[in-house]
């Protein structure tokens, strides 16, 4: 699980209990160490798809195994992954992402242009991975799944006008009330038809909006104007 903005607290609402769940909240020599393309890459490929070895990344990326493992030693470096202990041998090692959630951005690390940059870097290509999941299901997914799944699948968005203390409240609790269902599902027995799944939950102010569209005052007032226009003698 990737995060990109900052714990909050809920507040306002019924709170839902949370699990113990870990979020790792990068610092600047960390964040430099996971800006690298491949390196964000490796840590998707295994959360989607548990334990590998370079070799079975360097497949599932279609890039060389020794470049894998040269990413993989410099993610270990910095906790991003460790060995699977008890699996593998000396010349074939299988790695693991720890359990929990990776906070990319920070007001800490805001005040700095390079860990700036470097946390675009890294947003962006979580994010390309995720656009890349979410658009090959839309276009393949009627053709290559059966009925059960494309019945369980939903894809959602919503649209509403809130404060930033409304859109807080409810990003944690919506978050919180996940956690605790998912980590309920992870308990389960693993089903015969279980599958890699991804989940997306996006909640965030729309950038870019017209003045008179943000603001409630200048949106009425050209309501009424469009209400009227041409009425006037």
């Amino acid at each position: 699980m990737q995060r990109f903005l900052c714990k909050g607290s809920v507040s306002g609402m019924d709170k839902v209990q949370e699990p113990e769940f870990p979020v790792r909240k990068v610092d600047t020599a960390s964040l430099k160490a996971l800006a690298h393309p491949l390196r964000v890459q490796i840590l998707e490929m295994l959360s989607r798809y548990g334990p590998q070895t370079a070799c079975s990344l360097a497949e599932l990326l279609d890039e060389s195994s020794g470049a894998t493992s040269y990413h993989l030693r410099q993610l270990a470096k910095f906790d991003f992954v460790h060995e699977v202990q008890g699996k593998g041998t000396a010349r074939e090692r299988w790695w693991e992402r720890p359990r929990g959630a990776i906070q990319i951005t920070s007001p800490e690390l805001a005040h700095s242009p390079a860990t700036q940059e470097a946390s675009r870097l890294v947003t962006r290509e979580f994010e390309r991975s995720r656009q890349a999941v979410l658009a090959d299901f839309m276009a393949h997914g009627m053709d290559s799944l059966d009925e059960d799944w494309l019945d369980a699948a939903i894809v959602n968005t919503a649209n509403a006008r809130m404060s930033a203390e409304q859109l807080g409240r409810y990003a944690r609790s919506m978050e919180a009330f996940a956690r605790n269902l998912l980590e309920e599902i992870r308990n389960e027995p693993e089903a015969d038809d279980a599958r890699p799944v991804q989940i997306h939950f996006n909640a965030f102010p729309i950038l870019g909006v017209p003045a008179w569209a943000g603001d409630k005052k200048s949106r009425d007032a050209k309501s009424h104007a469009a209400a009227t226009e041409g009425k006037e003698s």
